[in-house]
Order: structure tokens, then C-alpha cells, then sequence
């Protein structure tokens, strides 16, 4: 399309300079056979035709720049880590272990959960469900960085890059609800232990659960729609090492204020909201360990919520480095850093701290293994 437009606004600004000098040529002509009553009317018609021209001529060049400043881009530069060419070999090795800790690991829990009837409650099926979604959550990233510094391709497609924003929008959604979800199922558990089966039943979680992936898909879908419209500049290059959201609106040439708006609004919806409920949640949880009598049973509680909340500050302290802030103070290196804790790092840790320290789980993961005499250590 650009081609195209520089060449016939080429040929228009050729012809009007053509057009301009034939009228300088006929003033020439006129001087010399006319009156000089004539030759002042000829000097102001041709001087009208020629500042006509003129801006003819302006016009056609500001046309030909906005054609090249709004043609929209069919493929995206993802430039991720490639300024540093010397570590890329060692940020390949990193990054795949991470990927691979991340989903065997994930893969493990949610086997272990399916296999053992013992952990056929809230909290695991809740368990299982984030695993799922981590899981979701690196194969939708990592694959695709991991090619781009093995093969030196870092071009992604327009409607690749779409698709990879509207998955992460909608599982980085899903997780924030899911959390929020994880942090009542514990406030049941601990300030309102008699009414627990009869509020957590399985209805009820199923619902929670179906809720939070109908709302999440829902939000991401309208904001991928929104974005899908916008028309980009002439630079297509992403400093990041996927499709996000802040570098692709730097690019955009349009009109950002209804996108803008539509976030902040989902941005309330999706993330206060669920930040308010785990706040609420753990503040009463809190209150209710205060007033447990023995130092034990302090310690137990706390266990329990520890991974939790160790996770969801984690969790929300790189979502809220990365979006909460001005678009004009955005930087690049900051927000893939932050991008890696939470596309990389923290699904990966996910796994070891819902484990590790969980000694159900634990159990379960020896008993899935075969190694049922270290199932009830």
C-alpha cells in the first residue's frame, strides 16, 4: 500500500511541478507581446496559479507522509533480548529450564491431585486449577521466545501477536481471580471451620471456577478487539520479548483514549476487586490466628496461608511495577524483567510452594511415584 501511494503522489507532485513551470514559461511569453495593462493581469492570474500549485504541492507531500505513518503492519519485530547477543546462549539454557521446571512440575501436581482421593477437596481442586493455568500460562510465552533466540526470527505476525496478548490478557485475568478465589476457600476454612462443607461444597467451587474463566476470557476478548483496530506506525519493532500491552500502544497511531478507558475500567474490575477480596480474606484470617491460644496451632494456620500469600505478593507486586504506571515513564528493560518474574519465575515457583511445604501433597506426589513407605513421613 505504501508503494503504491508513493507512486502515484509522485507522479501528482511531478505533474503540479510540471503544471508550475508551463505557467512560468506562458508569463514569459505574455511579457513580451502585451500591454501593460495586460501584463499586470497576467502577473496576478499567473501568480494565483502558481501559489495554487504551491500548495497543490504541500498538500500532496503531507498526504503522501500521513499514508506512510498509518499503513498498518502485517508482522512484528519482537527484539526481547537481542541486544545482548554474548548471553543469548546462556539465557536460552535458563529459560528452558525454567520452562520445562515449570510444566513438569505443574503436570506433577495436577496428577497427583486427580490420582489421590485424599486431596479431592476446595483447596487442592483450586490447586489443580492454577496449575493449569501456569501451565497455559508458559506455553504461551516461552515456546515461542525460546525459537526466536535459537533460530535469530523475531518476527511475529499481526494476528500471532494478537492471539499471544489475548491468551496472556485472559490467563493473567483468570489467575487474579483465581486467587482471590483461593484466598475465601482459606477464610472458610479458618474463621468459619463448622460451615465449611456446606459453603465450599462442589457446586459452589465449580461455579467459582467457571465464573472466574467466563470473566477473564470475557475482559481479554474485548480489549483484543479494541486493539485489533488500531492502526500502527511505521515502526513495527516491540521492545519486549512478547506481545504486550504498554509497547504495543506506544506504536499505535490511533486514537487510544477508548482503550485507555476500557482498561482502567477492567483494571478495577479485574484487579481491585480481587486484590479487595484477598485483602478482606486475610485480614480476618489474621484475626483469627491472633486469638488461637497455642503457639502450635499459630504456626499451623500460618503454614497454610504462608504459600498462598507468599504468591499472591508476588504475584501482584510485578503486575502492579509493570501496568500500574504513566505510559510515558514505561521502560523497556524494566517491564521485561518484571515480564520474566511473572511469566517465568513465579509458575514456576507456584510449584515448589504449593509442594513443598504442603506435606498432602507431598504425600500424594510419593504415593504417584510408587514410593508409598515416604507417603506418611
Amino acid at each position: 500500500m505504501t508503494s503504491w501511494a508513493d507512486n502515484i503522489t509522485a507522479k501528482t507532485i511531478s505533474l503540479l511541478e510540471v503544471s508550475q513551470m508551463e505557467a512560468g514559461r506562458h508569463l514569459q511569453k505574455g511579457k513580451g507581446s502585451t500591454t501593460p495593462a495586460m501584463t499586470s493581469w497576467a502577473d496576478n492570474i499567473t501568480a494565483k496559479t502558481i501559489s495554487l500549485l504551491e500548495v497543490s504541492q504541500m498538500e500532496a507531500g503531507r498526504h503522501l507522509q500521513e499514508i506512510r505513518n498509518h499503513t498498518s503492519v502485517s508482522d512484528f519485530l519482537l527484539l526481547g533480548f537481542s541486544e545482548h547477543p554474548e548471553q543469548q546462549l546462556l539465557l536460552f539454557g535458563l529459560f528452558l529450564g525454567m520452562y520445562l521446571v515449570t510444566v513438569l512440575g505443574n503436570l506433577l501436581i495436577i496428577l497427583a491431585i486427580g490420582s489421590d482421593q485424599h486431596l479431592h477437596t476446595p483447596m487442592y481442586f483450586f490447586l489443580a486449577n492454577l496449575s493449569f493455568i501456569d501451565t497455559c500460562f508458559s506455553c504461551t510465552i516461552v515456546p515461542n521466545l525460546l525459537m526466536n533466540i535459537h533460530t535469530w526470527h523475531h518476527t511475529i505476525s499481526h494476528t500471532g501477536c494478537l492471539v499471544q496478548m489475548y491468551f496472556f490478557m485472559a490467563l493473567t485475568l483468570l489467575d487474579d481471580f483465581l486467587l482471590a478465589v483461593m484466598a475465601y476457600d482459606r477464610y472458610v476454612a479458618i474463621c468459619l471451620p463448622l460451615h465449611y462443607t456446606m459453603i465450599m461444597c462442589p457446586q459452589r467451587c465449580l461455579l467459582l471456577v467457571t465464573v472466574s474463566w467466563l470473566c477473564s476470557h470475557i475482559l481479554a476478548f474485548s480489549l483484543t478487539l479494541l486493539m485489533s483496530q488500531f492502526s500502527f506506525c511505521a515502526s513495527h519493532s516491540i521492545p519486549h520479548f512478547f506481545c504486550d500491552v504498554p509497547p504495543l500502544l506506544k506504536l499505535a497511531c490511533s486514537d487510544i483514549q477508548l482503550f485507555q478507558v476500557t482498561m482502567l475500567t477492567e483494571a478495577v474490575i479485574s484487579g481491585m476487586i480481587p486484590l479487595t477480596c484477598v485483602v478482606v480474606s486475610y485480614a480476618h484470617i489474621i484475626h483469627t490466628i491472633l486469638r488461637v491460644p497455642s503457639a502450635g496451632g499459630k504456626h499451623k494456620v500460618f503454614s497454610t496461608c504462608g504459600s498462598h500469600l507468599s504468591v499472591v505478593t508476588l504475584f501482584y507486586g510485578t503486575i502492579f511495577l509493570v501496568y500500574f504506571q504513566p505510559s510515558s515513564s514505561y521502560s523497556a528493560d524494566t517491564g521485561m524483567v518484571a515480564s520474566v518474574m511473572y511469566t517465568m519465575v513465579t509458575p514456576m515457583l507456584n510449584s515448589f510452594i504449593y509442594s513443598l511445604r504442603n506435606r498432602g501433597m507431598k504425600g500424594a506426589l510419593w504415593r504417584l511415584f510408587g514410593w508409598r513407605k515416604y507417603s506418611t513421613q
